[in-house]
């Protein structure tokens, strides 16, 4: 599709960017002017912009740079990959940090899915022909296990198990501050934060629910161990949620701490290159033989680093 350039005039002024969008482009709806903003396909005045909502003014520019068409289809790639089970039904992963559970905008090579075609073959396809195999994800920067499904009925099987909160995933962080409870449960709605759109927060209605366990392990002087169980499995729900409480994932550029570089100056730590944030059980059934099944994944070298010198404060 062909670049585009408009200038607002006068009978535009205060209309909504995707409406402009989508009466402007032939064949493009709301939706998918929304989702052109969201993969930054669209400038206003020169400057990208996520926000659909935002009210059009005189004078303004706007540019619709649709990315270049991809394959639909991800494809195999020889990357390391540690696999701590398979059979011929499922498979159990520990993701390193830095990896991205599937393609997707930005992403459509280097993931864990472009990982697992090459490692494991007839992969589930009931998620897609991006997702194969993918019952959970987790986040880019997140690292430890991951359930995999090789077939389309453990495929289903799980995922209905993860809606009905039968498979238990653990997760251990390190936080700021300390957790006054020893052990609480947030029960909240997640939804996009109205005001940066590519991030979510804590919402009073029109959101989904999520629910979070907290359990403290540890307390230090400025710090937290943390043991997480997911109730349910919203995007970013643990990192939003350690947030709300006022004790943000180390390391978390997202959601951390304000300041976070000069006061680990200050106490002469090293920021961490990604947040604090390890999938370190995962406790579930198997979905064909029904035999109970148990892993755990040993705490990265960034993470055991970093608790070692919050230890010696």
């Amino acid at each position: 599709m062909e670049i585009k350039h408009w200038r607002i005039t006068e009978k535009e002024v205060g209309m909504r960017l995707d409406v402009f969008l989508a009466q402007a482009v032939n064949g493009l709806s709301r939706s998918a002017a929304a989702r052109a903003l969201q993969n930054q396909e669209v400038q206003v005045t020169g400057k990208q912009t996520l926000k659909s909502g935002l009210l059009l003014r005189g004078g303004d520019e706007i540019s619709y740079i649709p990315a270049p068409p991809v394959s639909a289809r991800a494809k195999a790639e020889p990357l390391p990959l540690t696999v701590l089970y398979q059979d011929d039904d499922i498979a159990v992963i520990d993701k390193p940090a830095g990896l991205v559970t599937h393609p997707a905008t930005g992403h459509r090579d280097k993931t864990l899915v472009n990982a697992l075609l090459y490692h494991l073959h007839d992969l589930s396809g009931v998620g897609g022909v991006l997702r194969p195999g993918i019952v959970h994800r987790l986040d880019k920067e997140t690292s430890g296990l991951l359930l995999v499904a090789k077939n389309d009925r453990a495929h289903h099987v799980l995922t209905d198990r993860i809606q009905k909160r039968e498979v238990e995933r653990l997760y251990d962080a390190v936080v700021w501050g300390n957790v006054q409870d020893s052990s609480l449960t947030i029960d909240t709605q997640l939804g996009r934060d109205p005001i940066d759109r590519k991030r979510f927060a804590v919402v009073r209605s029109g959101g989904k629910r999520a629910i979070t366990q907290v359990d403290v392990v540890r307390r230090f002087q400025e710090f937290s161990c943390l043991r997480i169980k997911l109730e349910t499995g919203r995007t970013h729900q643990i990192r939003v949620h350690c947030r709300y409480m006022g004790t943000p994932v180390v390391g978390d550029r997202t959601y951390g701490k304000r300041g976070e570089s000069s006061r680990l100056n200050k106490l002469a730590l090293e920021r961490p290159t990604r947040q604090l944030l390890h999938a370190n059980q995962l406790r579930f059934y198997h979905p064909i033989t029904e035999k109970k099944m148990e892993y755990t994944a040993p705490w990265p070298d960034d993470f055991k680093k970093f608790v070692q010198a919050i230890e010696k404060m």
